[in-house]
């Protein structure tokens, strides 16, 4: 059931999928946000489903921040899970060009540090199954949608998932954040975050942010696509 957004200021958004996913994985949030007037632009990242390159994460930053370079106006970008740290690092390369940053179950990254580490095979990191992730990451994932998604999760460069990501421009903290996160609220965030030490220097050098309770699993856009639309939706219009 379709859930009715206000229309708000139109805006062009860039989304960024996660490990193993292309633009389709965007799909079922796509006509929520265009009913909201919004232009939007899901990504397809270099090298995702390729044979083994040597595409790494500044890579994909480059490539998003060249699609921010195609807007006259500031524009937006979402980031999922790994995404996150794609669209942290294109925003540290064009500041003055995003408008609002919104992590969706991801946080900003901090300097030199990569996505995290996943078993290499044949020169890229395939997909390792939904039973790889822990209960809180796909308990709202069932067996239908597991076995819909499954096929459609692709490799991804073996050096992505490892790769520190370069920050050096301290503007990235002036830029306002928004994070969705699948099952913290705002307290409970900042809680856990206290004790990531460089996260926590990262997230708390941001100058605007905020934190929203999704209430779903890792995977929104699969398991709940109009409350995931919903809330960028509302992240966009502050």
């Amino acid at each position: 059931m379709s859930v009715a957004l206000p229309t708000v200021d139109a805006m062009d958004v860039i989304l960024v999928p996660g490990l193993w996913l292309d633009a389709a994985s965007w799909d079922a949030v796509l006509p929520a946000l265009r009913e909201a007037g919004h232009r939007v632009h899901p990504l397809t990242m270099p090298g995702v489903g390729e044979p083994a390159s040597e595409i790494g994460i500044a890579d994909w930053v480059a490539a998003v921040a060249s699609r921010v370079d195609e807007f006259d106006a500031p524009v937006a970008l979402v980031g999922h899970s790994g995404g996150g740290n794609v669209v942290w690092g294109a925003t540290d390369a064009r500041p003055d060009r995003i408008a609002r940053v919104v992590f969706v179950d991801s946080v900003p990254p901090a300097p030199g540090r990569g996505i995290s580490e996943f078993e290499v095979v044949d020169g890229v990191v395939p997909f390792p199954g939904w039973d790889h992730f822990p209960d809180e990451d796909v308990y709202d994932l069932d067996d239908a949608t597991r076995a819909r998604t499954a096929p459609l999760a692709l490799s991804v460069p073996a050096r992505v998932p490892t790769d520190p990501i370069d920050l050096t421009d301290p503007r990235r903290f002036t830029v306002p954040v928004t994070l969705l996160m699948g099952g913290l609220d705002q307290a409970s965030f900042e809680k856990a975050i206290s004790e990531w030490g460089p996260y926590a220097e990262e997230f708390g050098a941001i100058e605007d942010t905020e934190v929203v309770k999704l209430g779903t699993g890792h995977w929104p856009q699969f398991s709940k696509p109009d409350v995931l639309a919903q809330e960028i939706v509302a992240a966009l219009d502050r």
